[in-house]
């Protein structure tokens, strides 16, 4: 007999959000984490939700900036050498996803998504009584100059014809009367007033634990190697004693595609290194979520303090990190917001996990429909956590979905013309 209805692999912000979904489907639920320590993206993100971030990475033309990425391995997108060949099959994806046909269709998938997602926030924070952890103070995307400004209209535009709310902003004035303190150099932005934070992803993160620990979920710590379909269970294989499942569900980020490889899928899934430095209070007075889209970073309040971080290393799981990169951030913060006071400073890297056309895998396996891959979703996991877990339950249940989950396919790069 199986030890639980679904089994959950990844105690992250994916994995915790699917198990709360579960849970209110009357399944019984367990989560399997390799570990129970803080410091994951998890708990290490800006705290965004970034609904309105509908674009993809893969944008028409991008791969002309891609010698710019091996030559500047400091710079907002980079590939480090010594994983430039490794990485060349994923480019390669990358490359036809930026196609515009395909580029418009990773839009619309993504755009679905974040709807669903941001009706499913408010449903999960009412459920967890979270709404003490969430800040609504909007975010302000900031351009140095009309050229810079007007080269990202068409983004805008984009945001308007799939419902985002926005204003532009063209003075350093009316940006001050949003955020004071701010470089003169910004003086054009887009600000969504719609923009939601949560005080400390890490905070958040741990109430859904709590939330779903008090609804009978049990946690199991163990690393897990790999999936066996079993008659009537799926067997965990793990570090330590192995486990059952009649269902299993897989939310372990960076490290899916190993769990989805042992089933035979393979899945082109790549490792986003993002970097943070978060100062203590008092190191700026942050009014908003700020964004340089122009630099790959943003500047955001985290409980009393501030994190400066972002940028997008493609280097895998395995090379040291490079903390000259999040020292670089931190310069720039510095200048760009002249009050900033950058001492204190606790520096970070975690792993995002990253599909080449910037849209997660939520879809059962080709090999094991017991068995439900939610992974992927890069820098937008926090952002569409909540809808992602709904999707998962529907997928769990067999029920129909809110919309057509085809752009998000386990199998969508096998089937994918060159």
């Amino acid at each position: 007999m199986p030890a639980c209805d679904v089994a959950v692999i990844g105690g992250g912000i994916i994995g915790l959000s699917s198990a709360l979904a579960l849970l209110g489907r009357g399944h019984r639920v367990c989560i399997v984490d390799r570990s129970t320590e803080v410091d994951r993206a998890s708990d290490m993100n800006a705290g965004a939700f970034a609904f309105s971030d509908i674009e993809p990475l893969a944008t028409p033309g991008i791969m002309r900036k891609a010698p710019k990425w091996l030559l500047d391995p400091l710079g907002p997108l980079s590939v480090p050498p010594a994983y430039a060949l490794k990485i060349a099959p994923w480019m390669l994806r990358f490359w036809r996803a930026s196609r515009p046909d395909r580029y418009e269709a990773a839009v619309a998938a993504q755009s679905s998504l974040m709807h669903l997602s941001q009706a499913a926030l408010e449903r999960q924070i009412a459920e967890t009584d979270g709404q003490a952890l969430f800040r609504h103070e909007g975010q302000l995307q900031l351009y140095e100059g009309a050229r810079a400004f007007r080269a990202n209209l068409a983004g805008w535009e984009l945001r308007r014809r799939h419902g985002v709310r926005f204003d532009l902003l063209e003075s350093p004035e009316a940006i001050a009367e949003i955020q004071p303190g701010l470089d003169r150099r910004f003086t054009h932005a887009g600000y969504t007033p719609d923009w939601i934070n949560t005080c400390d992803p890490s905070r958040w993160l741990t109430r859904l634990q709590t939330v779903v620990a008090a609804r009978g979920a049990a946690f199991e710590q163990a690393s897990v190697q790999r999936l066996l379909p079993r008659g009537d269970a799926i067997e965990i294989e793990t570090t330590g004693a192995p486990l059952l499942a009649g269902r299993v569900v897989v939310a372990a980020g960076a490290w899916s595609h190993h769990l989805a490889a042992s089933l035979g899928d393979r899945i082109p899934l790549e490792t986003e290194r993002g970097y943070n430095t978060t100062l203590p209070d008092p190191a700026f007075d942050i009014k908003t979520h700020l964004t340089f889209p122009a630099h790959g970073f943003v500047v955001t309040r985290i409980g009393d303090g501030i994190r400066v971080g972002g940028a997008v290393e493609l280097g895998g799981l395995t090379l040291p990190p490079t903390y000259r990169r999040a020292d670089i951030l931190l310069d720039k913060a510095q200048r760009f917001l002249p009050g900033l006071n950058r001492q204190g400073g606790r520096r970070w890297m975690g792993f995002r996990p990253s599909l080449p056309d910037s849209l997660p895998v939520i879809d059962r396996s080709p090999r094991d429909r017991r068995v439900v891959y939610a992974f992927g979703h890069g820098h937008l996991g926090l952002t569409q956590s909540a809808g992602t877990a709904e999707l998962v339950a529907a997928l769990v249940a067999d029920t129909p979905p809110p919309f057509d989950l085809h752009a998000f396919s386990a199998n969508r790069f096998q089937r994918a013309n060159p």
